[in-house]
């Protein structure tokens, strides 16, 4: 297994996963699949009505469309290697496949914190700003918002998995986890990374701690202003459009909060692998879930594009 090249990086990495739990990999492989194709095709479902439909052309079904691609990007990232490594005795991925593992997942990451910071400042709008939410969000801004999203988590993936990937690692090719992770390529490294651990810092830093203290000020705002809303239908209202967002938020901070917030040598690495599984699988799957099961209008405009869809089949299929 400890195949490498003349140079100093390992022509293939052995990821270690849950392979010191050989019972469970089985089960894991049923229902990582499950989680997989339900995330899959919670998330296209709303990336097809946001699109389709012509009432949900608004700021925040771009956004959640933009997530629900996120969702999909980050998981196919990750669960095909996952798959075969949990089916099969081999638990190797090509260097290649590793580096664009850890290159795409940290790009996703940080543009998701960036993205729910984003659709925290438009429930803010919406709710503080009722009188100019369309000339506070117009499509501009929206695109604009969106892009810094993705192309600054590109930006700070670049730079940081650029100084991981020319780390030496001397042959060392063994990765505790069920997929590549940066600060996990880093502890292969036979010299010092002192500056890639700042840099990792200041990243986290930016995309990470920022993004949760913005919208942590927005609730705030938020939160005052529901507190001034007199009728219960209106604070109803309120609490309906920001509770979804709430929740999604909740399990992608706090799981992210668990897993980076513990110590470095904390005997709970075997734990932490199933908090990483979680919001690399679970998580995904759940948040189309979130959105729609609250939503009356994702659910009417599925339901619109389905009945549409039938139409035109009959109308196809012609009179038997």
């Amino acid at each position: 297994m400890m195949e490498e090249t003349n140079g100093s990086s390992p022509h293939i990495f052995v990821l270690l996963g849950f392979s010191a739990q050989p019972s469970l990999e089985l089960v894991l492989f049923i229902l990582v699949s499950g989680f997989y194709v339900v995330s899959v095709l919670g998330n296209g479902i709303i990336i097809l009505v946001s699109c389709k439909d012509m009432r949900l052309h608004t700021p925040m079904y771009f956004f959640l469309a933009n997530l629900s691609l996120l969702d999909i990007s980050f998981t196919t990232t990750i669960v095909p290697q996952l798959l075969v490594n949990l089916w099969g005795p081999q638990k190797t991925i090509s260097y290649g496949g590793c580096v664009v593992q850890f290159y795409i997942s940290h790009w996703l990451g940080a543009t998701e914190c960036v993205l729910l910071a984003v659709m925290a400042y438009d429930r803010y709008a919406a709710i503080c700003r009722p009188l100019h939410y369309t000339v506070i969000m117009r499509p501009q801004l929206c695109l604009c918002l969106a892009s810094v999203s993705w192309l600054g988590g590109l930006t700070t993936s670049m730079v940081g998995s650029t100084l991981t990937m020319l780390l030496p690692l001397c042959g060392n090719n063994h990765i505790d986890h069920f997929f590549c992770e940066m600060p996990l390529i880093m502890q292969l490294a036979c010299v010092d990374t002192s500056l890639n651990e700042v840099e990792m810092y200041l990243a986290s830093f930016i995309f990470v701690v920022l993004p949760l203290c913005l919208i942590l000020v927005s609730y705030g705002h938020i939160a005052q202003a529901v507190l001034k809303i007199r009728s219960a239908e209106g604070c109803r209202k309120a609490f309906n459009t920001c509770s979804s967002h709430v929740a999604v938020v909740s399990l992608f901070y706090g799981s992210i909060i668990f897993m980076y917030f513990q110590p470095a040598k904390s005997n709970s690495h075997e734990q932490g692998k199933f908090i990483a599984l979680f919001y690399t699988i679970v998580t995904p799957m759940l948040n189309p879930l979130i959105y729609t099961l609250r939503n009356k209008d994702v659910k009417n405009a599925f339901g619109h594009i389905v009945a549409e869809d039938c139409c035109r089949f009959t109308e196809l299929q012609g009179p038997i």
